[in-house]
């Protein structure tokens, strides 16, 4: 009896503690709508007349977006467009480091981008079957922009003339017709990312690709409605094992984790719910041109991913190149080993076509066509895949201190031998031609101060001095210097196109810009521009790397500065919990999570919509 009545009164607590919890929820809920809803009445809304009919000029006689309509809104709005105008063109990684770190009221921000969001793309493998909704991973310019009282145009960055500082702008009207205009600007930043290379391989327009939310959405279309049609009585044993074959072409991060998330879709959901005969089937193709997959990472991590998608059936064809892609197959050619008439064992290259109706394209990185449009302006600018920087991500040969360039559309000089003048003339100090050891360490500082990733190959520098001094006479001739610089520029390499190099740099250019503008007084009484101010206020920058990180199927692997870390499940939370803090905001981190609680109680959503 007493334990009833005990059983009892535990029973009717928690009841009464889970029914208050609800009220007092549902009360925050009803009083936080209750204060925050207001209803405004905008009867006057100052708007200059210049911001509703812009003035021609320029070199096209466009419009010049000179006046914002809402720069005349209050006095704050009036004051900010005295500031001196930047412009971010972009609104991924680089450009949220921009805008995260610089100091509110310091510029007459602009931002031009072609999507009204952000995106967080080391996630978009997941959203592409379904595991986190792509609501997850935005977030809105707008609102982002808002902390530096900022301005946002929806279009495209098509040219530049950087001789009048007008950038232009493509824009599309509500009846679909493109319009141009120029934005006027005193410091341009372009973080406009990259598009995927095509490598000259013929038939890509039957492939996806996963950039952005709209190839996330097209990609689990697309696989939902090949097991659906798999799943149809009328559909052939040939047909069903063509739509059920998925390629994935590229063996980085991205390939990777969409073939560790299309196998968990296949084991977790499709197996519950469609014919077994659709599981079944499946097969999983990675076709990876180098030794292995992921092989920017340690060798020991690739070799784990590699052995894990062998015992989970995921076939990874290594030292393969894709030839053509067709509507129905992908053919793609590899070296094997076969024995010749006279028995010698000699490699030869064979070609092998894959039925499939689903090929994701993920090799490597080209030039997005603004890009492409500023490195064409600049005759300095040779990099075929993005466009050249200084250490202190100005674009080479553009005017000094106005157009800066980040992430995936940069890429920071590692030639050294192309400042051989410049660095000889600063070195040499008693004026002879050659370089003596003493002038061989200050030569080491300056190139160290300009291009600070040779710093780690010239650490040894009584060595180096000794080893290009071919005649032994204590000295550098300038051909010897010469040829030292070239060799050192080949040692050095390039920094990852990734989200992490991006989102450094952004936030380094946006506390670089702060610093300009609060010493912009300073600068102006030594007599030095603001435009050239960068070497004053600022060192060049420079990159930490946190390591690299790789969703391989309900287990991940880590690359910490030579440390790798590999692991089941407790790997793939670590993974979760690392993605979920770089959110941009609480907003996104809650809905991430509420994304993941929903899958592991009630699965993936499998309509295809």
């Amino acid at each position: 009896m007493r334990l009833g009545l005990s059983v009892a009164k535990y029973t009717a607590f928690l009841i009464g503690s889970a029914g208050a919890g609800v009220l007092l929820i549902g009360g925050s809920v009803f009083i936080h709508d209750a204060f925050t809803y207001s209803e405004k009445h905008l009867d006057r809304v100052p708007v200059s007349p210049l911001a509703l009919n812009p003035k021609l000029g320029g070199p096209k006689n466009l419009p010049i977006a000179e006046v914002n309509l809402d720069d005349e809104e209050n006095e704050e709005c009036i004051r900010m467009a005295g500031k001196p105008r930047l412009v971010i063109v972009g609104g991924g990684w680089g450009a949220l480091g921009v805008l995260k770190t610089l100091n509110p009221g310091d510029y007459h921000v602009t931002v031009i981008a072609p999507e009204t969001f952000s995106t967080f793309t080391p996630l978009l493998p997941s959203a592409a079957v379904g595991t986190v909704q792509v609501r997850s991973l935005v977030e809105p310019l707008r609102k982002i922009i808002a902390r530096v009282r900022g301005h946002f145009l929806n279009g495209y960055a098509v040219d530049l003339v950087m001789s009048e500082q007008l950038l232009e702008v493509e824009t599309i009207e509500s009846d679909g017709k493109k319009k141009r205009l120029y934005v006027p600007y005193d410091k341009l930043v372009i973080a406009v990312g990259s598009v995927s290379s095509t490598h000259g391989v013929p038939g890509l327009e039957h492939c996806f690709q996963l950039k952005t939310i709209s190839d996330a959405r097209n990609v689990r279309r697309r696989v939902l409605d090949n097991f659906e049609t798999a799943s149809l009585p009328t559909t052939t044993p040939e047909e069903r094992k063509r739509l059920l074959t998925f390629v994935i072409c590229g063996g980085g991060p991205t390939g990777i984790e969409t073939a560790a998330e299309i196998y968990d879709l296949c084991q977790e959901d499709i197996v519950n719910y469609f014919p077994k005969i659709c599981r079944k089937e499946v097969s999983i193709y990675i076709v990876q041109s180098r030794d292995h997959i992921l092989n920017t990472y340690s060798e020991n991590i690739s070799k784990y991913a590699e052995q894990r998608f062998a015992r989970d059936g995921i076939e990874v064809v290594t030292n393969a190149r894709v030839k053509e892609v067709w509507k129905d197959r992908v053919v793609y050619t590899i070296k094997v080993e076969e024995k010749d008439k006279d028995g010698k064992i000699q490699k030869v290259t064979k070609e092998v076509a894959v039925p499939s109706n689903f090929v994701l394209w993920s090799t490597g990185i080209a030039m997005n066509p603004f890009t492409r449009r500023v490195s064409d302006l600049l005759p300095n600018q040779v990099h075929r895949k993005a466009i050249e920087v200084d250490a202190h991500l100005r674009v080479v040969g553009a005017p000094l201190g106005t157009v800066y360039a980040l992430g995936d559309a940069a890429t920071i000089e590692t030639s050294v031998v192309s400042h051989i003048l410049e660095l000889v003339d600063q070195a040499d100090k008693n004026k002879d031609g050659k370089i003596d050891y003493n002038e061989w360490k200050i030569m080491v500082a300056q190139i160290k101060k300009k291009i600070p990733m040779a710093g780690p190959h010239l650490e040894k520098v009584r060595d180096m001095f000794e080893r290009y001094d071919i005649d032994h006479d204590d000295s550098l001739a300038i051909n010897e210097v010469a040829t030292l610089l070239a060799e050192l520029g080949n040692k050095i390499t390039s920094l990852p196109a990734t989200a992490q190099v991006a989102s450094q740099q952004g936030k380094y250019l946006g506390h670089k810009l702060s610093k300009i503008a609060r010493k912009e007084i300073v600068l102006a009484a030594n007599g030095i521009s603001a435009d050239v101010g960068d070497d004053v206020v600022s060192k060049p920058f420079h990159y930490h790397h946190l390591g690299s990180l790789a969703y391989i199927g309900n287990a991940a692997v880590f690359d910490f500065d030579g440390l790798s870390l590999m692991g089941g499940l407790a790997a793939m939370y670590a993974w979760r919990s690392i993605y979920w803090s770089e959110q941009v905001s609480s907003r996104s981190r809650a809905l991430l999570m509420f994304d993941w609680v929903i899958r592991g109680i009630w699965g993936r959503d499998l309509s295809n919509i």
